[in-house]
């Protein structure tokens, strides 16, 4: 999972980012409205942690913006403003959440979560995908009720791909997934070919359908014909 915090109070954003490293999720952060357009213009998340106050512009203006540009990043409103007229406008701009500063990182945590599973699968816990059952809290897959040694990146990899079902995705839109902006820093994306190549081999093992396929030229495909 990949998120984007948009506060310009460092100390906030910092224990965000730290408290949500060790559950596998990879957070990038802008303290500033212009370069929070800039990231949003430019990568695509699975949610946004927005602060309406920013030293440069309003927080609004950035739900205005994706809406604008037809993205579909899951939006959570963070902010010392409590007025239920700031409540109703951050809805009707296309929030999905709201929650009031100073709040608690696992309530936090526990939201973000309800809402990748409400717009990326229905809102269920367990993704299942034929003889594939993915337990997103606990981060386990299971293969035709046998456990995989796997890695989260490695789950993270199969949820991109199952969410994306017959979508041909690029190594460069896998690499930013899995790496975030760090993804153009890199000198290639070898890394990704890894990546697909130990989970092929573990779902193979475990007898599981060829559902990874190599589109040559243009990237990877979970395909179920």
């Amino acid at each position: 999972m990949k998120i984007l915090i948009i506060e310009d109070e460092l100390e906030i954003a910092a224990s965000i980012k730290s408290y949500f490293k060790p559950n596998g999720i990879h957070c990038e952060t802008s303290g500033s409205y212009k370069d929070a357009l800039d990231k949003i213009n430019s990568y695509d998340y699975d949610c946004v942690l927005l602060d309406l106050m920013l030293p440069d512009g309003d927080g609004f203006d950035i739900l205005k913006e994706l809406k604008k540009r037809n993205k579909t990043e899951g939006v959570i409103i963070i902010s010392a403003k409590e007025t239920l007229d700031t409540r109703i406008e951050g809805f009707n701009l296309g929030a999905d959440d709201y929650l009031t500063k100073p709040f608690h990182l696992s309530e936090l945590l526990v939201r973000i979560q309800a809402l990748i599973r409400r717009k990326n699968f229905k809102g269920n816990n367990c993704v299942i995908f034929n003889e594939i059952v993915i337990d997103i809290l606990s981060k386990t897959v299971t293969v035709n009720n046998t456990k995989l040694d796997i890695t989260k990146k490695e789950i993270d990899l199969l949820l991109f791909l199952i969410g994306n079902e017959n979508k041909v995705l690029s190594k460069g839109a896998i690499a930013e997934h899995l790496s975030g902006d760090m993804a153009d820093m890199l000198d290639n994306h070898d890394f990704v070919y890894a990546h697909i190549k130990n989970l092929k081999k573990k779902l193979n093992h475990a007898k599981s359908g060829d559902y990874i396929k190599t589109i040559y030229g243009l990237g990877y495909k979970w395909d179920n014909e």
